[in-house]
């Protein structure tokens, strides 16, 4: 619980000057990662307005860890908005780790592609990249984005 939220924060804050200048060295308006972005690996399971999981496992400091980061993150987009830099925590879906099983996904090509899409929409919020093609967010289910 000690790691999820101030570790993003600070390096976030080593890169703040970095990620200006290249917000503003880029073409066009409005905020993507191709433009200058953070983005936090986070999980459902620290949506305050999701209990995603609680039947099969309550892990309730993982959760609470996750939901400080989620805070983190929409945070970080309403005091970088201005400054052009996208701010998302991305819930990469179940993935294989020796927490997650045997059971989870390859999800490293989800995230990239979900990564290169990212845009103004998502700004703020907890994105779920469950597999190309779907995505659920905070606000809800949005087909067809990859």
């Amino acid at each position: 619980m000690s790691v999820c939220a101030p570790v993003p924060s600070v390096s976030s804050q080593a890169f703040l000057p970095l990620l200006k200048k290249a917000a503003q060295g880029s073409p066009g308006s409005g905020l993507s990662c191709s433009k200058a972005a953070i983005v936090n690996m986070s999980s459902i399971g620290g949506s305050i307005s999701s209990s995603f999981g609680w039947e099969l496992m309550h892990v309730t400091s993982y959760r609470c860890s996750k939901a400080a980061l989620n805070m983190l993150s929409k945070c970080q987009s309403l005091a970088y908005k201005e400054h052009g830099i996208l701010c998302v925590a991305l819930h990469p879906g179940w993935v294989q780790t020796d927490m997650g099983r045997s059971a989870g996904h390859p999800a490293a090509l989800n995230m990239l592609s979900k990564c290169q899409s990212l845009a103004y929409k998502e700004h703020g919020i907890l994105c779920v990249a469950l597999h190309p093609g779907w995505v659920q967010t905070d606000l809800g289910n949005a087909a067809g984005h990859p």
